[in-house]
C-alpha cells in the first residue's frame, strides 16, 4: 500500500494551563515515509504536544500546517478527517474484536434500522489484522482477549483501514515483554515502509534510535534537540536528555 506524501508543521507553538507553560516555541516537521521520535522525561511536554497534533487541544500561539496549508484543528474527528490519527498508549479496549475494530464506524446493512453489517465487518477486521501478520480465529471473542501486542496492532491496523496517513503512537511497547516488543517494532518499521508519516512518543531511547528517522528532545516544554539520525546517536540523546 502506498499513500500520498503528507507533510506536518507546527511553528513556534505554545501551550500554557493557567500557570503552568506545557509547551514553550516549541516547532516540529515531519514527513511521509519516516519515523519521528519525540523523546522526554514525564512532563516534559510530550502529550501536549501530541494532543495539539491531533486536535485535542488548541495552541495558544503558533501555526499549524498540514501539506503546506494552515489549519486550526478544533477536535480529534477533524484531524483524523484529515488522516491523522493517534494510537494512545492506554488503549481502550471494549466488546469483542471486530466490534472493536469499526467501533463508531460500524458498516450496516440497513442505514433505517442501523443493522449492522456482521459479516461484512468480521471478513474485513480478519482480512485487515493478517495484513500484519495477525491471524484471529474467532473476532467475535472478547478484545480485551487480546495480548498487549495484537492490542496495539489492532489499533494501527484501524487507524490505517480508516484513512491515516499520519500516525501518532504513544508509547507502543511500554508495556510489552521483549517478544511482543519485538512484534510491535517490526509494524512500525512496517509503516514506514508503506510511506506512512509516523511520529513515535517513546521513553526507550535505545529502541527509538533503532527505529527512527528524526529526533526531537523536549525538555521543560522546550525543544532543546532536533537532529537526523545522521547527526547523532542514542548515547548523545541520552546525554541532552540527562544533562
Amino acid at each position: 500500500m502506498q499513500v500520498d506524501n503528507n507533510h506536518l508543521h507546527l511553528k513556534n507553538i505554545y501551550k500554557s494551563f493557567g500557570n503552568i507553560t506545557a509547551l514553550n516555541d516549541v516547532s516540529i516537521s515531519t514527513e511521509s515515509g519516516k519515523i519521528h521520535c519525540i523523546l522526554g522525561d514525564n512532563g516534559a511536554g510530550k502529550s501536549s504536544l501530541v494532543n495539539i497534533i491531533s486536535g485535542v487541544f488548541q495552541p495558544d500561539q503558533g501555526e499549524y500546517q498540514l501539506n503546506n496549508k494552515l489549519i486550526i484543528l478544533k477536535s480529534p474527528r477533524q484531524a483524523i478527517d484529515l488522516g491523522i490519527s493517534t494510537v494512545y498508549q492506554n488503549l481502550a479496549i471494549i466488546m469483542n474484536i471486530y466490534r472493536n475494530f469499526f467501533l463508531g464506524n460500524e458498516p450496516l446493512k440497513n442505514t433505517f434500522l442501523k443493522t449492522i453489517d456482521r459479516d461484512y465487518a468480521i471478513e474485513t477486521t480478519i482480512t485487515e489484522l493478517e495484513k500484519f501478520d495477525i491471524s484471529i480465529k474467532d473476532p467475535e471473542r472478547p478484545a480485551g482477549e487480546l495480548s498487549g501486542g495484537e492490542r496495539q496492532i489492532l489499533a494501527i491496523s484501524r487507524a490505517l483501514y480508516f484513512g491515516a496517513k499520519i500516525l501518532i503512537l504513544d508509547e507502543p511497547t511500554s508495556a510489552l515483554g521483549v517478544k511482543e516488543s519485538n512484534k510491535v517494532v517490526e509494524q512500525i518499521l512496517m509503516l514506514k515502509a508503506q510511506n506512512i508519516n509516523v511520529i513515535l512518543v517513546s521513553h526507550n531511547i535505545d529502541q527509538a534510535f533503532q527505529l527512527g528517522d528524526k529526533f526531537f528532545i523536549l525538555k521543560n516544554s522546550k525543544m532543546v534537540g532536533d537532529f537526523e539520525k545522521s547527526e547523532t546517536s542514542a548515547n548523545k540523546l541520552r546525554t541532552i536528555l540527562e544533562n
